[in-house]
């Protein structure tokens, strides 16, 4: 029986997880998109703590009217205003199962235009 559309995502989120992980030194920059909004955060695995976290629901990119792709690319902006801030630097990115594409792409782009190192 084939698989559905978020199974698939799920099981590709699992290869991912095995091999990419965040340390305090080098966090994990986990996204996650629904069909409305788009989130990131960076995250330390070893203690599981939430290093900082971006959304497309924050006032200040949420009041900005921009299609979703823009949006994406703000919040990857503001998420490395965050790291950057808080003394990270480099990261390991997440995409959680999404092809690199559209959206995803986007905050990753904004990310690494504003400084951090992938």
């Amino acid at each position: 029986m084939a698989l559905t559309k978020n199974e698939r995502r799920l099981r590709i989120k699992n290869r991912i997880r095995k091999v990419v992980s965040g340390t305090e030194a080098r966090p994990r920059l986990a996204v996650y998109r629904s069909n409305k909004e788009i989130y990131a955060q960076l995250v330390d695995d070893n203690t599981g703590n939430t290093i900082s976290a971006a959304s497309s629901r924050d006032k200040d990119i949420s009041a900005a009217k921009a299609t979703k792709s823009e949006v994406a690319k703000l919040v990857g902006k503001a998420l490395a205003e965050k790291a950057l801030k808080a003394g990270v630097e480099a990261v390991s990115f997440d995409r959680g199962g999404y092809l690199y594409h559209g959206r995803v792409k986007q905050l990753a782009e904004g990310a690494r235009e504003a400084g951090l190192k992938f």
